[in-house]
């Protein structure tokens, strides 16, 4: 996938906006991006792996004051509330980014003077309907019933000095990127959909800039303007690689190789940020992986309705494991998918509880009456010498085309096949009647156990640690209650 073998695999979420506390829909973003960079470590790929915080703009600047505090005051705080979330996650970023670190500030105004110069940012005047739900202008033909569909209001009508970026000039080359997977978007439907907009709307020239919003980045050539949240936002996935903004000088990691997005932001990922690179003459990403949304009884989640799952919810009924299992196990990983505590409580249940843990405490049990591991020893430096990740299993295509909800139904399928291996052998008649079988038996369960535990690793990294320390104590007998 690396177009370079010397190249570190760069795998990012967004950067989430900090206008509210972290969400389940966050959470399931940078799970499904964590499983990617432990599957990669894995293979023994050198992995740099971004998350982080998109902190300016009206919205942030409006929710401050709501709030009775300074938009700095307000930012810090709900950044520690995001860190806070991906340690108890387990999340295993490399880089966590803030858009108002001053690092990132300095290179997005070098970004824009750069532009600037070059006239590829011009002054002008800008009017449509903006959604400041979505910092972000809409056309007529995305509004439902002449309100935002995500955020269930009407646009404002705006008409104000800005400056503008060309994009109108990028249109076919766009085109040709997309059509050609040089920039590839994936599944297969959300490219269908973006080349249908972009061979059936003209890509006007956007703004960059917002006149008299004070919490932003100012323009270095018109300090009256600020940046506009978008642009500012997505230079994050180079600055998190210490680029101070030259073209000529690019970070080892770039290009990313995947961008794990959500649908709602993925016009403006295949558009707005794919043109800035090229303005500057730089690589564009490598895949733009999009997933959809998560559902709650069929609806979006939502306070007024009362659907919404609290992320905190999940963690005291399921544990840290078990959250990420469920969110990763909800459908597949590209479409949308629906969640309800009662179906993730039965899920946990049949799943967890009755398949992963009782197969651990049935083999543990078992394999305390084998008087040598040497069976055990065998399957482990069988597993990595042979049937380790350098196989190409369907569970390997599956990550290595971030199918993670597929690669994770291949380790359940694994789980019940030595579940019904235990229950066709009835190894604990064969201790007396066959003690030959038995061990043989039992060799053969110690090895899918420790396979199960390798494959479990970039999901329920606590979990397979605790099965492989159940299976190196000869006198542990670990049985699984709750598996967190």
């Amino acid at each position: 996938m690396n177009k370079s073998s010397n190249k570190p695999f760069y795998v990012t979420t967004p950067i989430y906006y900090v206008n509210a506390k972290p969400h389940i829909g966050h959470a399931y973003t940078t799970v499904a991006a964590d499983c990617v960079a432990r599957f990669k470590r894995l293979q023994g790929t050198e992995v740099f792996f971004s998350t982080g915080t998109d902190e300016h703009g009206v919205k942030i600047q409006k929710k401050a004051e709501e709030a009775g505090e300074s938009p700095a005051a307000f930012v810090d705080e709900i950044a520690l509330q995001f860190q806070a979330l991906w340690k108890q996650l387990n999340i295993s970023y490399t880089g966590f980014i803030r858009t108002t670190d001053p690092a990132h500030k300095k290179v997005v105004q070098k970004v824009l003077q750069n532009l600037y110069g070059r006239k590829i940012i011009y002054k002008g005047s800008y009017e449509g309907l903006y959604c400041v739900g979505c910092e972000q202008f809409k056309t007529a033909d995305d509004l439902i019933n002449g309100k935002c569909p995500d955020h269930d209001r009407a646009p404002e009508f705006v008409k104000e000095d800005a400056y503008l970026m060309q994009m109108t000039v990028l249109q076919n080359e766009l085109i040709t990127r997309i059509e050609t997977d040089e920039l590839r978007i994936a599944p297969e439907q959300y490219k269908t959909e973006m080349l249908s907009f972009l061979k059936n709307e003209t890509l006007e020239d956007i703004s960059i800039s917002r006149k008299n919003v004070a919490w932003g980045i100012p323009l270095p050539f018109d300090e009256t303007h600020t940046t506009y949240v978008w642009v500012d936002a997505f230079l994050n996935y180079l600055t998190v690689l210490g680029w101070e903004g030259d073209t000529d000088t690019l970070p080892q990691e770039w290009p990313a190789d995947v961008q794990f997005i959500g649908k709602d932001i993925l016009r403006v990922h295949a558009t707005i940020w794919p043109a800035l690179l090229m303005h500057l003459g730089l690589p564009t990403p490598q895949m733009l992986f999009t997933h959809g949304h998560i559902l709650s009884g069929g609806k979006k989640m939502s306070k007024t309705l009362g659907n919404a799952i609290a992320i905190d919810e999940m963690f005291e009924k399921f544990g840290t494991d078990g959250t990420r299992y469920l969110l990763m196990s909800a459908g597949t990983f590209g479409d949308d998918v629906d969640l309800t505590m009662e179906r993730m409580t039965e899920k946990y249940n049949a799943d967890l509880a009755n398949g992963l843990g009782n197969l651990v405490s049935r083999v543990i049990k078992l394999a305390s009456q084998i008087e040598s591991w040497r069976d055990f020893e065998l399957a482990e430096q069988e597993f990595v010498s042979n049937r380790g990740f350098g196989t190409r299993t369907s569970y390997n295509s599956d990550f290595e085309e971030y199918n993670v909800s597929g690669a994770l139904a291949f380790v359940w399928r694994e789980i019940d096949r030595a579940n019904k291996k235990i229950d066709e052998e009835k190894p604990w008649e064969l201790v007396t009647s066959d003690p030959e079988r038995f061990r043989k038996v039992m060799g053969e369960l110690l090895e899918r156990l420790y396979v199960i535990s390798r494959l479990l690793d970039p999901f329920m990294p606590d979990t397979a640690n605790k099965i492989r320390k159940a299976l190196e104590d000869k006198k542990t007998e670990l049985l699984f209650q709750r598996i967190k």
